[in-house]
């Protein structure tokens, strides 16, 4: 299937990014979509028919560690370094 991105679909991108382009721009993109879609379709040509499947390139396995209690901070090194404290919490500016 030959498929391939017209410069009014770079258009369309860029309305829907809300980005502007000059024409330079939508010549520019046009061409390098149309370049990422060339090495897809090198990519989709190769054989692949004795290849397992994997989720991964190589085998990973996971490492774990002993979970060891270990003493923690007292409430004064908690809050020496703390800008505002309020009660027991540290205070931290509102996020919307």
């Amino acid at each position: 299937m030959k498929t391939h991105v017209s410069k009014e679909q770079v258009e369309h991108i860029a309305w829907l990014a809300r980005i502007k382009l000059t024409e330079g721009e939508k010549e520019k993109f046009t061409s390098l979509f149309n370049d990422i879609l060339e090495y897809f379709r090198k990519v989709d040509e190769v054989d692949t028919t004795d290849v397992e499947f994997t989720f991964h390139g190589v085998e990973l396995k996971n490492v774990f560690r002993e979970d060891v209690v270990q003493p923690s901070l007292s409430e004064e090194d908690i809050f020496k370094n703390a800008p505002k404290k309020k009660d027991k919490f540290i205070q931290a500016p509102r996020m919307v």
